[in-house]
């Protein structure tokens, strides 16, 4: 696992806490070793901050995705919406705002990882028939996503949001559900969370096919015959 933030105190914080979870941690502290430091030890996953010197972490984030996908928790020091957006929309999987408690990154690092594990599982699997919705294809056995015959890149964490949705178009789907099903959480201290990667989607498969139930959650859109 790989750790990249400049400010040391936050790096021993996290890389102690990880270590006690049984991870093996490597750090950096800027992109450039950030980038280098990915391509060569291939690390499961990165924790990575977005201000960074050198390469911001955007930047790291798209280098090191275009040589391996790799899951990416995100840190951020700004309440920014759009910051988390971006940061999704080049790879990462999910994000944390500074300040955040170690006992909820060590959680959140345990559920992508989780992610991933199912993923490969179902790659392998011949079970999983394709779901088809108009133009928009999801093949879970593949993880592969089409839209208009066009293959649609998302993130493992976009792409079991778009499943958890498909299995039941046009039904609204709660936030607290979709933390459940998705994230593995028990709570509803991350609908933000859902809500920045239903727009990060939205921007990927159009912004017509997800519905908004203001104060519920989100559904589906099947095409109009």
């Amino acid at each position: 696992m790989l750790v990249v933030e400049d400010d040391q105190t936050i790096t021993q914080a996290i890389a102690a806490r990880l270590q006690a979870e049984g991870f093996q941690v490597r750090t950096a502290g800027d992109g450039p070793a950030a980038v280098e430091a990915a391509h060569s030890w291939q690390p499961d996953l990165l924790v990575l901050d977005v201000m960074l010197p050198g390469y911001d972490g955007l930047e790291v984030c798209r280098r090191v995705q275009a040589d391996r996908p790799v899951p990416v928790l995100m840190l951020t020091a700004r309440d920014d919406e759009t910051d988390m957006l971006v940061g999704l929309g080049v790879g990462a999987d999910d994000y944390m705002t500074k300040p955040f408690s170690m006992r909820e990154l060590a959680a959140r690092v345990h559920v992508l990882l989780r992610r991933v594990e199912r993923a490969a599982t179902a790659a392998h699997s011949p079970r999983g028939a394709a779901i088809q919705l108009g133009d928009l294809e999801i093949d879970h056995a593949q993880r592969r996503v089409r839209v208009g015959g066009a293959d649609v890149h998302l993130t493992p964490t976009e792409f079991e949001l778009l499943v958890c949705l498909a299995q039941q178009p046009r039904a609204v789907l709660s936030r607290e559900q979709l933390l459940a099903e998705v994230w593995d959480w028990a709570d509803a201290s991350g609908t933000r969370t859902v809500d920045s990667h239903v727009k990060a989607l939205r921007r990927k498969i159009g912004a017509d096919r997800i519905r908004t139930v203001h104060g519920v959650g989100y559904a589906l859109e099947m095409p109009s015959k």
